[in-house]
């Protein structure tokens, strides 16, 4: 027999019950994670005061080397204290497979729902609120001072298990600005400095670019834009009044100019990889935009056929070995150089997304400890992650395919795909009488001064 109507919606209230205690358990999950990177905040700072007095102890017991080198080992530029954070905050990143700010915002979080905001600690552990609850309070609280969090906390959870985050959010800031001892104004002057303009890749060969300033200046240029879409407008003209806004935009960030006139004659420059028989007309797979990925081949041979103010780097189609690149040496050539933003695209650090334009070129073995300038000897780092691997005990090792495996002080390893699988051809030893292994460099060419663009160690 047929379940009755009112069976039926049983049924499905059924299901959304099921629903709500499935996110009740995930919040309850979130705030044990809180707790438990909490700890591990604390034991690391325990190890950071044991390393700090263990080098005072070293620093007791003799004079400081000749020239800050001991053993062939630079100078450590960061103290222990630096060094044990650097490696907890960044072996929680990969183990938690996060960006490194991510990871301290992490660690900001767990820190406050465990020593200051234990009401919402306590409603995020019984499943009243969603870790994006309890955000949206840290968010507010973490700028009042410490004798009005506990009023802030206690208004807002009488209300946040019946809010959305959107809401919340909202009546946070509405509260914070209530209760904040300090003037909007002097708040407002602070904020100011973290302006900024943050790209963001979308799918399907979209992207999106994000602009946070002072609110009157955001919401002039939005109403700008609008008044400009407006006028665009007529019986003739298809596009919608979200449509011309986006175009107005494009025409002012590619082609416009300041009032003082920067931006004139500037134009700006992306890396497209193309395979040769995309560019031929002979095959439909994707071109790559450095940055981003795939993109449709019509745009991609769109680009290689703009060839001012682009690179033009053609893949073999097959072996997928780079054309056009030369033979190295200790100066990373220029071939080279395309070869290795190509294969990078970014940092090679675990999760790290800066451009290999904005990045150093490593050494993976120190070209001063007999490291060759060769493609499987180096690897594209940021100078934030050059110095991690430069000041601590994270290593990394290339392997066959680009892929970098990195090993971190606790001796985890964690692995570094490249954006583009380039595989190197194969040497083939000069014909002898005697083949052997390649010989080593000379001691007068592995003791000759590096080049002023890479000082050693990198």
């Amino acid at each position: 027999m047929k379940p009755s109507y009112r069976e039926q919606l049983e049924r499905l209230g059924r299901h959304f019950d099921a629903i709500r205690e499935t996110q009740a358990e995930s919040a309850r999950v979130d705030a044990r994670l809180a707790e438990q990177v909490d700890q591990a905040r604390r034991f690391a700072e325990v190890l950071a005061l044991d390393a700090v007095q263990a080098a005072k102890d070293k620093a007791r017991e003799g004079p400081p080397a000749i020239s800050g080198v001991t053993a062939g080992v630079p100078r450590a530029r960061w103290d222990a204290a630096m060094v044990a954070k650097r490696e907890f905050v960044t072996e929680l990143a990969c183990t938690l497979r996060l960006p490194v700010r991510s990871t301290e915002t992490l660690i900001a979080e767990s820190q406050t729902l465990m020593n200051e905001l234990p009401a919402t600690r306590a409603a995020l552990q019984d499943g009243s609120i969603t870790y994006r609850h309890a955000q949206a309070i840290m968010n507010q609280a973490w700028s009042l001072p410490a004798e009005a969090l506990a009023g802030f906390e206690e208004a807002l959870l009488k209300s946040a298990p019946h809010l959305t985050v959107a809401n919340l959010k909202y009546k946070a800031r509405v509260m914070r600005e209530r209760q904040h001892p300090e003037s909007i104004t002097a708040r407002h002057q602070k904020s100011v400095a973290d302006r900024k303009v943050v790209f963001e890749p979308e799918p399907d060969g979209m992207a999106s670019l994000y602009w946070f300033d002072s609110a009157e200046k955001v919401k002039a240029g939005y109403d700008r834009l609008t008044v400009m879409g407006m006028s665009l407008q007529g019986p003739n003209e298809t596009r919608a009044l979200t449509q011309l806004r986006a175009d107005v935009f494009e025409d002012f960030i590619l082609d416009g100019v300041t009032a003082s006139g920067v931006g004139k004659g500037i134009r700006g420059s992306v890396h497209v990889t193309v395979p040769v028989m995309t560019l031929l007309g002979h095959s439909e797979e994707p071109g790559h935009l450095e940055g981003y990925g795939p993109i449709d081949p019509d745009t991609a041979r769109e680009i290689a056929a703009r060839a001012p103010g682009f690179i033009r780097v053609l893949i073999h189609p097959e072996t997928g070995v780079m054309l056009s690149v030369g033979r190295t040496r200790y100066k990373v050539p220029k071939e080279l150089r395309r070869y290795l933003r190509v294969r990078d695209e970014t940092c090679r650090w675990p999760g790290c997304r800066r451009a290999a334009t904005q990045c150093d070129i490593d050494h993976t073995l120190d070209w001063q400890f007999d490291g060759l300038t060769e493609h499987d000897n180096l690897a594209h780092l940021c100078p934030a992650d050059h110095a991690l691997k430069s000041e601590t005990r994270w290593t990394y090792m290339h392997l066959s395919d680009g892929t970098l495996k990195w090993t971190s002080p606790t001796g985890r390893t964690f692995i570094s795909e490249p954006a583009t699988i380039i595989r190197a051809p194969e040497r083939r030893p000069k014909p002898g009488p005697h083949p052997g292994p390649p010989p080593r460099p000379s001691s007068d060419a592995r003791s000759r001064p590096p080049e002023a663009d890479e000082p050693p160690p990198f």
